[in-house]
C-alpha cells in the first residue's frame, strides 16, 4: 500500500512541489499527470526510498517522510494528479481511487484577460474520513474556534482518500465529494471546446486575494460549499470591481471555515445550543446571507441525495434573455428534464418565490431582500421541487419543507456579473452531452463573461521522463 498527500495543493512553475509519501515498498516513483481532455503524462520520476509511516490523527498533520519535486517552469497551468507508483506493481491511471494518488495544481500567471477555475479544496477535505473522520463523521473536536477540525495535510483532498458519503444513482464510479465526479468532467469538456482556464484551489484566493486581478472569469462548478471569510471577501471584492463569477454548481457557500494552524487544518461550527455558528445565513451564525454571494441558496432550494430524483427539469422564464440566445427555448419550455442524471441534483440552491404556477411561471418572493437577494437577480429559469425531496431546508419565514422550493438558474450584475446554475449536476449533464440546451447556454455564459473588459476603478501528450 502507497499513499501520499502534497504540503501544498498548488505550486507555481519553477517551484518545488513537495509531497509526503509512505509506502511499504522499498522503493516507489511519482508519475505526473496534467488533467485537460484526458490524462497526459508529463513526467515520471527515478526511483526513490520508500520508508514506512503510521497514519495521524484526522485533525492532525500526518507530518509523513517528503520528497520534493521541481515543476518545470514551462507546465501549464491545469490539475495534475501525482500517481504514486509501488516497485514490481502496474498501476492503470484512475481518478476515482482512494490511495496512491495526490491532486494539485499548477498556478497560471495571469494575463488580465482569462478564464480562472477554482478548485473546492475545502470541500473535498470537509468530506476526507482518511484517519477515520471527517465534518460528518465522528468529527474531530476543536475549542478555539469552537466547532469540529480536520486536518489538510493527510491523504485525500479531491483524490487518494476515503470519501464520506452515499453513493450518487446515477453515478457510483466515484464518490461525489471528489475531483473525479465533478470537476474533471466540466475540465475536460472545457479543454474540448477550445477553452483555456487557468487554474487555483479557493485556499489559493483566501491567502492571496489580488490573484483574481489578472481575470476577468472565475468558475465554479459541482459542489463548492466551504468558504473561509477570505475567500468570500475576495470574490465579492472581485465582482464589485468588475469581475464576473459563473457558478455551475450548487449548496454554494453553505458553510464558513476557519483555517488553523498556518493552513494546515479547517474548522467548521455545525451546530451546538446556540445552533450553528458557521452557518452563513442565520443571525445566529455568521448573519451573512450565502445570496449576497451568489444569488441564490440552498436554503431555498432543497436535496435529494439517495435513489432516482424525479423532477420536471427547468422552466424558461425569460426566453429573451442573452443567456438563452440559439436554444431555440421559449417561455414555460423545459430543459434538463430527461437527461441522465437530471439536471436539477442531488443538491439544489434558489432564490426565494412566494410562487410558482406552470402558467404565470415563478414570482420572486416580496421579502427576498431580507435574505439577501440582490435587487439586479434575475430569475431567467425555475425548476419546483416537490414535497418527496428529501430536504427542503428552513428558512426565514419559513420551517423546514414549507413555502415555494425551487432550484433556479439566473444572475445578477454588481458592476461585474455573477450566474448560477442552481444545480449540482450540470456538469453531469453537460459532461455527457445529451441536452444541447446545457451545452449551449454554458458557451454563452463563458464567452460573454469571460470576453467581457473587466470595468476596474482602476492538449499535446509530451512525455517527460528524467
Amino acid at each position: 500500500m502507497i499513499r501520499g498527500y502534497p504540503r501544498h495543493a498548488s505550486v507555481m512553475p519553477g517551484a518545488t512541489l513537495t509531497l509526503h509519501v509512505a509506502t511499504d515498498s522499498p522503493r516507489f516513483r511519482v508519475a505526473f499527470y496534467r488533467w485537460g481532455d484526458g490524462p497526459v503524462l508529463m513526467w515520471r520520476s527515478n526511483w526513490l526510498p520508500g520508508r514506512h509511516a503510521e497514519d495521524g490523527a484526522p485533525d492532525r498533520d500526518w507530518d509523513w517522510p517528503a520528497y520534493g519535486f521541481a515543476i518545470p517552469p514551462d507546465w501549464p497551468s491545469a490539475v495534475y494528479v501525482a500517481e504514486l507508483e509501488e516497485e514490481g506493481c502496474k498501476r492503470v491511471f484512475d481518478l476515482a481511487r482512494d490511495h496512491g494518488a495526490a491532486l494539485f495544481v499548477v498556478r497560471g500567471q495571469g494575463d488580465g484577460k482569462g478564464l480562472l477555475y477554482k478548485l473546492p479544496l475545502a470541500t473535498y477535505h470537509a468530506y476526507n474520513a482518511s484517519g477515520g473522520a471527517c465534518f460528518y463523521h465522528r468529527p474531530p473536536s476543536s475549542s478555539e474556534p469552537p466547532g469540529a477540525r480536520v486536518s489538510l495535510r493527510r491523504p485525500g483532498g479531491g483524490i487518494g482518500g476515503t470519501v464520506w458519503g452515499a453513493a450518487d444513482h446515477y453515478d457510483a464510479g466515484s464518490p461525489r465529494q471528489s475531483f473525479a465526479h465533478w470537476d474533471a468532467r466540466f475540465i475536460r469538456w472545457l479543454v474540448r471546446n477550445g477553452y483555456a482556464p487557468e487554474f487555483c484551489t479557493d485556499l489559493d484566493i483566501h491567502a492571496s486575494p489580488e490573484l483574481l486581478d489578472d481575470y476577468r472569469l472565475l468558475i465554479s462548478a459541482g459542489h463548492d460549499e466551504y468558504w473561509s471569510e477570505a475567500t468570500r471577501d475576495a470574490v465579492e471584492d472581485f465582482v464589485a470591481g468588475g469581475g464576473n463569477v459563473a457558478f455551475f454548481a450548487a449548496n454554494l457557500c453553505w458553510w464558513r471555515i476557519h483555517l488553523v494552524d498556518g493552513g494546515a487544518a479547517m474548522v467548521c461550527h455545525q451546530g451546538g445550543q446556540r445552533g450553528a455558528l458557521d452557518h452563513w445565513w442565520p443571525p445566529s451564525g455568521a448573519a451573512r446571507p450565502e445570496d449576497m454571494l451568489c444569488g441564490v441558496s440552498y436554503r431555498h432550494g432543497g436535496g435529494w441525495w439517495d435513489g432516482p430524483r424525479t423532477t420536471s427539469g427547468f422552466i424558461v422564464q425569460q426566453p429573451g434573455h442573452w443567456i438563452f440566445a440559439g436554444t431555440g427555448l421559449a417561455r414555460g419550455d423545459a430543459f434538463g428534464r430527461d437527461s441522465w442524471p437530471p439536471l436539477v441534483g442531488y443538491e439544489c440552491d434558489g432564490a426565494p418565490l412566494d410562487a410558482f404556477d406552470a402558467r404565470y411561471g415563478a414570482v420572486l418572493s416580496s421579502w427576498a431582500d431580507e435574505g439577501g437577494t440582490p435587487s439586479s437577480y434575475q430569475l431567467l429559469a425555475a425548476a419546483p421541487l416537490g414535497p418527496r425531496w428529501q430536504e427542503l431546508p428552513q428558512r426565514e419565514r419559513h420551517g423546514p419543507g414549507e413555502g415555494v422550493h425551487a432550484a433556479t438558474l439566473g444572475i445578477y450584475r454588481r458592476n461585474g456579473s455573477v450566474f448560477s446554475a442552481g444545480t449540482t449536476d450540470w456538469t453531469q449533464v453537460l459532461g455527457c452531452g445529451r441536452d444541447r440546451h446545457v451545452d449551449r447556454i454554458t458557451r454563452n455564459v463563458l464567452d460573454r463573461l469571460g470576453q467581457e473588459p473587466v470595468r476596474r476603478d482602476e492538449c499535446n501528450p509530451a512525455v517527460r521522463v528524467l
